[in-house]
């Protein structure tokens, strides 16, 4: 029963947090040390429950999506601009993901890295919210192919565990020259080839812990899976809507707030 609440309850926190520049994964690894269960057992149900989240993604674009495969059949210059966008953002967390698997993971196990992380990522929040200017690039399609790939190395950054996927690509993007709401949905696309890519990684380093007896195993999964996917469906069209009005301000506070509060508890301990 106590890992049914603890699934649900990491199910909800994945789907409210892995589209909005708060760390997704920073937020799983500080609940597991608040509940206090072992990282090692839920390590790949933290990575592979996040592929609910992307299927939001699909859902709620599912249009999008649609009309850019007529256009790739059709060889449209705007859908194979569109496609080789996220290819080219891509590459970068293959290339870093592969080579430096190993010293990631160990990352993923030290809450007090996640805590500093959302501290310091608040206040570059902060930052490029005051400084940068309103971008020019309107569209996917229209964003160009170098901007693309320094959107994708800074995603890159989020491999440190606090830092936040969406908030490197998003912020990154708005440095870059990208107008937010286009911004924000680049970061929603690029999000499926990134996590798909590192949980097929996960299942095939960890397999035999999905059906092991001190794992939670594929049922836990699934649960985690499905709840994740609800509530990023809900938060998602919630997103894109506040950031229009209110920009990232909201979001560099509460990071700052809760990683100051998780550092002073962590330390205490």
């Amino acid at each position: 029963m106590h890992d049914i609440l603890t699934i649900i309850l990491l199910g909800i926190v994945e789907g409210i947090t892995e589209f909005l520049p708060v760390s997704s994964t920073g937020h799983l690894i500080l609940a597991g040390a608040l509940l206090g269960y072992d990282d090692g057992k839920w390590q790949l149900f933290n990575i592979v429950i996040q592929l609910g989240s992307i299927l939001a993604v699909v859902v709620l674009y599912w249009r999008t999506f649609w009309a850019v495969m007529q256009g790739l059949i059709k060889r449209e210059p705007g859908a194979v601009k569109f496609v080789t966008n996220l290819l080219i953002a891509f590459i970068p967390a293959v290339v870093i993901g592969l080579a430096f698997r190993k010293q990631i993971e160990a990352l993923l196990l030290n809450p007090i890295v996640v805590a500093v992380a959302l501290i310091v990522g608040g206040v570059a929040i902060l930052v490029i919210e005051r400084l940068v200017k309103p971008g020019e690039a309107k569209s996917i399609s229209g964003i160009p192919a170098k901007t693309a790939l320094g959107i994708g190395v800074l995603q890159c950054l989020a491999m440190i565990p606090g830092v936040s996927r969406s908030g490197a690509t998003i912020l990154g993007a708005l440095s870059l020259g990208v107008e937010r709401r286009t911004a924000a949905e680049f970061s929603f696309f690029l999000a499926i080839p990134t996590m798909l890519g590192a949980s097929v990684v996960e299942l095939a380093s960890h397999r035999d812990t999905l059906t092991a007896t001190n794992g939670v195993g594929i049922g836990g999964i699934a649960i985690g899976f499905v709840v994740a996917f609800l509530v990023a469906v809900i938060v998602v069209r919630w997103f894109v809507g506040i950031v229009g009005k209110h920009g990232f301000g909201p979001f560099a506070w509460y990071r700052i707030v809760v990683g100051s509060a998780a550092l002073i508890w962590l330390l205490a301990k």
